[in-house]
């Protein structure tokens, strides 16, 4: 470790030298070549990000498998563990059924109950799954 920084005091004392003996307009030069080379490492760092980040959404992507609602299809709705029904260990984990009233463009069902009360919010297509009858 003391090697190392002996090293690095003997490069900031000869880059010290250099920099008092180079002229100003030379040294205004060197410091933009400097500026640019940080520029393109800069460009380098955010393109490897950016193929980081698809690969990662391509690798999540091949798993998801995505599910299709129409309206007037049959559903369960999940039952959340802060929900009131959710209070003992062998209670139901989906709740009675519901009809898709209408599906928004990302593909979230709003559900109306059975006696046609339709909810205000759509709910996340996770939360619910097909029944068959």
């Amino acid at each position: 470790m003391e090697v190392v920084e002996a090293a690095n005091k003997n490069i900031k004392k000869i880059l010290r030298k250099m920099e008092a003996e180079l002229s100003d307009a030379e040294w205004i030069r060197s410091r933009y070549e400097q500026l640019a080379l940080i520029d393109g490492k800069r460009m380098n760092v955010v393109c490897h990000d950016q193929l980081y980040q698809n690969r990662m959404s391509r690798a999540f992507n091949k798993r998801v498998k995505p599910r299709q609602f129409m309206s007037g299809q049959l559903v369960l709705k999940k039952i959340f563990p802060h929900q009131d029904e959710a209070r003992e260990k062998f209670s139901p984990n989906w709740q009675d059924l519901y009809m898709v009233h209408g599906v928004l463009t990302g593909g979230a069902p709003i559900l109306a109950e059975m006696d046609r009360e339709i909810w205000p919010k759509p709910i996340n297509s996770d939360a619910v799954k097909r029944y068959y009858a």
